[in-house]
């Protein structure tokens, strides 16, 4: 299992390879899982933690290391370039990485602010990617990274946390619900439903943002270096 906190000071990697079908995904959540299993020889690495895809054949995978320089040592690795890579690539139709840090977290009161990332558990996640100019990262990162008491009494409601990219253009959402159900009747809610001050801040973030994409994902094999007691 992994964790999601803005205090711990780890580099967040987030991977995400789409396909065109079921058999290709199934190719990649098994050549991930692998890697995965395998993660702890790497010097630096904290957790990975593998997503299936729900909207759409393809994965994401979180990971997490203790420092840049670790996690730049990690990809320049001649058998990452040379094998693990192409080998994703011949499975794939598009990847994306984005490197980036927990700037806010906010869960249901339930679970006491920690955001528990795990294939135990059986949250819909939903990943989101907001791209930005440069000018306007530190912004819509202030907007989106506020606590938000309403929202905490939204039905199906777990957890959001807000990553920021360390390439100064991105801003990452990962959200946990109880449901796909809930989170349809959340993504729903008329604006006009929605408390003035959370319109108002939707409002400012949105005028901020150059492209924004999401997809939702359920959480499929999670290692951590703390679990594997290496």
């Amino acid at each position: 299992m992994a964790f999601l906190s803005a205090d711990d000071g780890h580099l967040n990697i987030l991977n995400w390879f789409g396909t065109d079908t079921p058999y290709r995904h199934q190719g990649i959540v098994r050549e991930m899982t692998g890697i995965i299993d395998n993660a702890a020889e790497f010097p630096g690495w904290v957790s990975s933690s593998l997503h299936s895809g729900l909207d759409a054949p393809g994965t994401a995978n979180l990971i997490q290391m203790n420092t840049r320089e670790a996690m730049e040592a990690r990809y320049r690795r001649e058998e990452m370039a040379n094998e693990t890579m192409p080998a994703f690539f011949a499975l794939t139709t598009w990847f994306r990485s984005v490197k980036t840090e927990v700037v806010f977290t906010q869960t249901h009161p339930d679970l006491g602010g920690i955001v528990e990332v795990s294939p135990d558990r059986d949250d819909f996640t939903v990943l989101a990617l907001f791209a930005a100019d440069p000018e306007n990262q530190a912004a819509l990162v202030e907007h989106l990274a506020q606590p938000d008491e309403w929202l905490k009494s939204v039905p199906g409601f777990r957890s959001h946390s807000v990553l920021r990219g360390i390439d100064n253009t991105h801003v990452a959402m990962y959200a946990q619900w109880e449901s796909k159900e809930a989170y349809d009747a959340f993504h729903t809610i008329p604006e006009s439903e929605r408390p003035k001050e959370v319109r108002d801040r939707r409002a400012r973030a949105t005028a901020l943002v150059n492209s924004h994409d999401s997809l939702a994902y359920s959480v499929v094999h999670s290692r951590s270096r703390a679990a594997a007691g290496a």
